[in-house]
């Protein structure tokens, strides 16, 4: 799996000029199910993130998490994080697993990390056409690949 993970100050995903999902301060969490990830995969990645520490403390350093924080969580499916640009100039998508693997995955990932936040996380639709706004906070973005574990 890899998640591209932006602190915002808000965040909200549009479907068919619908706005279906929006959070304010917490964390977009763009997902990439590949087609090697398994449930392991599921469990490290929502643990990282439910963990992270992005957020400010009193002093002004990022010593706290989301849950520290008590900010809102949302989750949308993206599979072109794992374009692969080695050869040409069109991007292949190999890497990505099919619906029927990605599917699941995704919503096992949606699950966890509610449990390991405890409290409801909101998400795009899987597949759809979605326009996503976000105010990125910091800017703060963090790359985590599952694959890599850096």
């Amino acid at each position: 799996m890899r998640t591209v993970v932006q602190r915002v100050a808000s965040a909200s995903v549009t479907i068919g000029g619908k706005t279906t999902a929006q959070i304010g301060q917490g964390l977009l969490i763009l997902l990439a199910v590949g087609f090697e990830d398994t449930a392991r995969d599921v469990e490290w990645l929502s643990g990282k993130i439910a963990r992270l520490r992005v957020f400010n403390d009193d002093e002004g350093l990022m010593n706290r998490s989301l849950g520290d924080m008590g900010g809102e969580a949302l989750v949308v499916s993206q599979f072109t994080l794992l374009a692969s640009t080695k050869k040409g100039n069109r991007p292949s998508y190999c890497n990505a697993a099919r619906p029927e693997i990605a599917i699941p995955l995704y919503e096992a990932f949606v699950k966890q990390l509610e449990a390991d936040l405890g409290k409801r996380v909101a998400t795009g639709e899987f597949g759809a056409d979605m326009k996503v706004a976000l105010v990125n906070d910091g800017p703060v973005t963090v790359i985590i690949d599952t694959r890599r574990k850096e």
